[in-house]
């Protein structure tokens, strides 16, 4: 399985076995801020780590115009053949920046590892899910 969490200016990567449900973050994608060249950058990450489906979060909450780009970004994927599973993100960012406090990272070692973070607690969302429908 392959996580994103979908920015602006970055784009969180995570991969993670479904047998066990453990997430992993990878380095961060820059985002260019074209919907068809970051889903290109992705489809590259999901060929090079063999995943066999991709977890898209999107927006829980009041954000329809990146609920919209979210929704608009993982149509791109399915165009391209992968499976595409929606989870809801909902603080998934605060989770991310709560965990990284306190593994004692600085401010600036934080911000570089946010976002493959964020991938993850939206990985394991989908994996509790999945288990606990």
């Amino acid at each position: 399985m392959l996580a994103v969490d979908l920015g602006f200016r970055r784009i969180g990567i995570a991969v993670g076995e479904t047998e066990f449900s453990v997430a992993t973050p990878r380095p961060s994608l820059a985002a260019v801020g074209k919907l068809t060249s970051d889903a290109e950058q992705v489809f590259q990450s999901y060929r090079k780590e063999q995943a066999q489906a991709l977890v898209l979060g999107v927006p829980g909450y009041d954000d329809d115009r990146m609920e919209k780009v979210c929704r608009q970004f993982g149509a791109i994927l399915e165009g391209r053949g992968l499976t595409v599973h929606y989870v809801d993100e909902s603080f998934t960012s605060l989770a991310a920046e709560v965990n990284l406090m306190a593994s004692g990272l600085t401010a600036a070692g934080r911000k570089r590892k946010r976002d493959g973070e964020a991938a993850c607690q939206i990985l394991q969302r989908f994996f509790f899910e999945a288990q606990n429908p």
